[in-house]
């Protein structure tokens, strides 16, 4: 029990390459530890079939999306593809507030911008065992055209340029071992 109490009223943040195990990482943390809660994104993108406000995104028109841009309503946001996407201040630090450990689950770019937004938060950056090894694992999902393969790979290269940046380097190599070392980050063990 105390030691869950180091990780109450804490954000920590974890981000990595694409194919490097963090959503698996994420809803293992998750099962384990309900306290947990994950911080859920806004987008100006329109909801897809099955999701729900505020439970997979706050679906944002682009006025009020750049509203809380100018008044600093969110920790981090980017643009992809003619949608934003960012993490909203506000419940992020409810949550806080009431003694929640809170996770970000986002990429190199956000990771950068929450550090200046919220310097107080741990960021943690998830690494594969090699580079082949996230080749396979990328490759292995079977989704992905050679082109995206391509992309994802090369953008890897650039993410794992920037592992120094962090408070803590995880190896996902071994589930249960990644799992049992991110509860010991997070001071859950």
């Amino acid at each position: 029990m105390a030691a869950e109490a180091s990780a109450a009223g804490r954000l920590f943040l974890i981000t990595g390459p694409s194919g490097v195990g963090k959503g698996t990482l994420v809803s293992a943390l998750l099962q384990r530890h309900p306290q947990i809660w994950l911080s859920v994104s806004a987008t100006t993108r329109s909801p897809r079939s099955g999701e729900q406000e505020g439970q997979h995104y706050f679906f944002l028109d682009r006025a009020a999306f750049e509203a809380k841009v100018a008044q600093s309503g969110l920790l981090e946001w980017a643009e992809f593809a003619g949608n934003c996407y960012g993490t909203p201040r506000e419940p992020v630090e409810q949550y806080l507030a009431a003694g929640r450990p809170v996770l970000l689950e986002i990429e190199l770019e956000g990771a950068r911008q929450v550090r200046q937004s919220f310097p107080s938060g741990f960021q943690i950056f998830i690494k594969p065992p090699s580079f082949a090894e996230l080749e396979r694992r990328i490759r292995g999902r079977g989704t992905d055209s050679e082109e995206a393969i391509s992309r994802r790979l090369e953008r890897a290269r650039v993410e794992l340029a920037a592992e120094a940046e962090f408070d803590a380097v995880l190896v996902n190599d071994d589930l249960d071992r990644a799992l049992a070392q991110l509860e010991q980050l997070m001071g859950l063990a």
